[in-house]
This record gives C-alpha cells, structure tokens and sequence, in this order.
C-alpha cells in the first residue's frame, strides 16, 4: 500500500478500531482514565516509531499483564504512586534492551526460561479470577458492596461473555479481530434494555475535554511491587516481534533489532506513566489485523495513532466510556483471565520442559503458590508480595538451583 494512497487514514482508523475495546478495557478496569489511555497509547506508537525509525507496522495500547498490580496498586498507594512503579518498569525494558544490544537475544532467555515466565503469566491471570467473578455478579471488585442487582447483572455479564465468544470462535474477516468489543457492546445494550445505563452523563459531558492527567509520585513500595512484573510482557513483546516478522516476511529481531523494539516499548510505558496511562505493549489484535488485509506500511499505524490521540480530547467519549456498567466488563473479564492463565500454560508445554524434574516442579510451585496465595515478606518498612514476589522468587531459583542432570 503506498503511503500517498487516500486509503491510508481510513486504515489506519480501522487499526484503532481493532485495538479500542482491549486498550479501553484496562483503564476501566482498574480505575485510570480511559481518554488518558487513548492519549498515552497514541504517543507511545509514535515514540515507539521515533525510536525504531518507523520500520514496524505495530499499534501499542494498554498491557493486560499489569492489571492486577495496577487494581492493587491504586488501592493501596493511588494512581500517582503506582505510576511511578509503571514508569520504572518502562526503565526495565529498556535496560533489558540494552541487554540484548551488549549480550544478545539468548541472554535473556536464560535469565528468563519458560519455566519462569510461564507460571508468572498464570499468576496474572488467575489471581484476577475472584475481581472477575464479582464484578460478573454486579459487586465492587472485592465483593463488598452489591452495584447491580445480582439476577440482572447475571444476564448482562452472560449476554457479553456469550457475545465475546461466539465473535471469537465464528466470526470472518474484521470481525474476528474485535471480539472484545463486539462482547462490550452487546453487553452495553441489554445492560441500557435493562435500565442500568445512566446516560445523563453524556449530555451533560462537553464535546472537547482534555484527558484527566495525572503525574507520577515516587513511591520506593510501589516500584518494588510492580518492577518484577515487567518480566512477563518484555517476553510477551518478543513472542509478538516473531509473529510480525512472519506476518510482513522481514526480520524485526534483526532490523531494527529487538534491543531498539524493546527500548522504544520501554519509552513508551515510561512515557504512558508520566500522564497517569497504563503501561504500553504491542497489540497482538492489530497484527492479526494486519495480517488480514495486508497492510504493511508502518505509516498506517501513525495515523492510528494520531486518530487515538485525537479521539482523547472528546469527552463525550469519555462520558460514553464511564457509563459502561460493571458487570458488562466482569462477563468480558470471566474469559479474558482465564485466557492469560492459558497463556502462561501454553508458555509452558511449548517449551517442552518436564515440570516433574524436581528443578522445574520447585520454581513452578513456589510461583504459583506465592503468587495465587498472596504471600508475602518484609522488607524494612516495605514488603515484597503476591506477583512481584512471586516473579522475583522464580527469577532467584532458577538461578541458584542446579540445572537437571538431564540438561
């Protein structure tokens, strides 16, 4: 596709629309500002592009894999001071970058096996399991207080997991890409049929509002939390740059190097931090998206981009956005931490490591448990808990723990 070609914004306005139910999801979520979320998105595509010199057609948007610490985060420190733990964990990636630069692509897996990043990422998933199932019912993400009557916000909660799965398992073409959203909107409808939509503030809300910033707050607690989770998305990030090297035919690990794709990931998430956005990673949906119609041109993502950017400063959007009930995101929620945990486990049996050895039957276990189990130790006046610990435990073990006699 030319870059001159008149199609080229529609396009890219087609990629943005691929990637809006996911990249809205998370902010509403876990309590951030979804125009923020737009905003941050758009900028860390074009610093992402800045830093890669424009040489990957990849959309960047709000990372699933720091919901649970950010839902943690923000309840226990507030947005400010789990900002600064998102704006260290973009310095991680791009220390892991200049890793890779000095040491190459094999270091990294060393330091971070399967055996390691897979139990992490079921950690992720599973330990969202009861927020899901709460809000699935129509209560607070705690289970303390009732939201929604819990026969209504049963039916909605169903109607948008049915939704979402019936797009994912038997819709063609554009449609297949957009499950989430299609599972939103299918549950915004009879949640607004069943009257537990208060469109009031959609009125009342001005066409143009600027995004509700928010600057970090340096807080050492948080940043120990959220650090260590940063190692399951940095792999993540690889896994993608392999999926659009054999989508595009061209090699990104080599050109422009996965040591610049992770620094510009990194930027991005710093730079996300420092407006009160969730953490940025590339989107997978997109590069299906991408895949689908052949779009190569990484132009097409800049004006995707400057669309999310655009569409931040609406706030009638916003207004919209804030409307969606709880259990509509609680019935998408049920499928959707299920579908991380099976990633994580699908990280495991690729690698084809035998998990009964007692090497890996200990680093996997002690994973799980601290993670799902909510343990935790501390240190000074800090303490080190639930994922971040159970990242950090893994990373440790399988370091001082002697390699199988098999290997």
């Amino acid at each position: 596709m030319s870059t001159n070609s008149t199609l080229t914004p529609l396009v890219g306005l087609q990629m943005l629309f691929v990637a809006f139910g996911a990249l809205v999801l998370v902010p509403i979520l876990t309590g951030l500002d979804p125009n923020v979320a737009l905003f941050t998105a758009g900028l860390g595509t074009l610093l992402f592009q800045l830093v890669t010199r424009r040489q990957v057609p990849i959309f960047l948007a709000s990372s699933f894999a720091f919901i649970a610490p950010i839902i943690y985060g923000v309840q226990t420190w507030g947005i400010p001071a789990t900002m600064s733990g998102l704006f260290a964990a973009g310095l991680v990636y791009m220390i892991l970058g200049g890793v890779v630069a000095v040491r190459g692509q094999d270091f990294i897996h060393r330091i971070l096996p399967a055996v390691v990043v897979g139990p992490v990422i079921m950690v992720i998933g599973l330990s969202l399991a009861p927020v899901a199932v709460n809000l699935a019912l129509g209560k607070t993400g705690d289970g303390a207080a009732v939201l929604v009557d819990p026969g209504k916000a049963l039916i909605v909660s169903s109607i948008a997991l049915i939704a979402t799965i019936i797009t994912a398992m038997m819709a063609r073409g554009m449609f297949k890409l957009i499950p989430i959203l299609v599972g939103i909107i299918s549950g915004y409808i009879v949640a607004a049929v069943l009257g537990l939509v208060n469109f009031a503030p959609v009125g009342d809300a001005p066409i143009f509002a600027i995004p509700n910033f928010v600057m970090p707050q340096f807080n050492l607690e948080a940043i120990l939390f959220i650090v260590p989770i940063a190692i399951a998305p940095a792999i993540e990030h690889i896994g993608d740059m392999l999926a659009i090297s054999n989508v595009t035919k061209k090699d990104f690990l080599k050109e422009p190097g996965l040591h610049k794709t992770l620094m510009g990931d990194g930027v991005a998430t710093s730079a996300a931090a420092m407006f009160g956005g969730p953490p940025n990673t590339t989107y997978s949906e997109v590069t299906g998206a991408v895949t689908l119609t052949k779009a190569f041109n990484p132009i097409i993502m800049t004006w995707a981009a400057g669309f999310a950017i655009l569409l931040s400063f609406s706030g009638t959007l916003g207004a919209i956005l804030a409307t969606i009930p709880t259990p509509v995101m609680g019935g998408i929620m049920l499928l959707l931490f299920g579908a991380i945990a099976v990633v994580g486990l699908s990280t495991l049996v690729r690698a084809g490591d035998n998990l009964t050895q007692p090497r890996n039957l200990i680093i996997v276990s002690l994973i799980l448990v601290f993670g799902i189990g909510g343990m935790s130790i501390p240190i000074g006046s800090f303490s080190l808990s639930g994922i971040g610990l159970a990242a950090i435990a893994g990373i440790i073990l399988n370091l001082v723990l002697p390699q199988n006699k098999e290997d």
